[in-house]
């Protein structure tokens, strides 16, 4: 997710069109989140371990 993040990111900032920069920054702001909290070991979405 954070990946996609950044692609979006810069295909938005090259391009000029403000919905996939908007998109982008949503998609890293969620994907830091879940990563962070997945490395703490902390259950997401009722799951312990995602495979």
């Amino acid at each position: 997710m954070i990946a996609l993040g950044l692609i979006l990111l810069v295909i938005g900032f090259l391009a000029g069109i403000q919905i996939l920069w908007t998109i982008g920054i949503v998609l890293l702001v969620i994907g830091a989140i879940l990563a962070i909290l997945g490395a703490i070991g902390r259950p997401i979405g009722g799951r312990k371990y995602w495979y």
